[in-house]
């Protein structure tokens, strides 16, 4: 998972590309998004994007902090009594 920036805003005023590999398939799902959208919204594309046609995935690789992962995997789990 990688997030592409710094690109012209689109006319629908999307900036940025959430960028997503599945290492064994090496199919990619580029998803365009917003610099400002927040951690339970991406959330929300990712599940509705990804989970909803490959399944969770049993783990998130990605060269951002591991605070980001952390924080995301979690808002993954809204609504699902899970702690971490």
């Amino acid at each position: 998972m990688d997030f592409v920036t710094g690109l012209p805003r689109t006319s629908a005023g999307y900036d940025a590309i959430w960028v997503i590999v599945d290492r064994l398939t090496k199919v990619a799902q580029f998803i365009p998004i917003k610099k400002t959208f927040s951690l339970e919204r991406l959330a929300k594309i990712y599940i509705k994007e990804i989970v909803a046609n490959y399944g969770v995935p049993v783990d998130i690789t990605s060269d951002r902090d591991p605070r980001f992962i952390s924080r995301f995997w979690k808002s993954l789990h809204i609504g699902n009594k899970v702690k971490f």
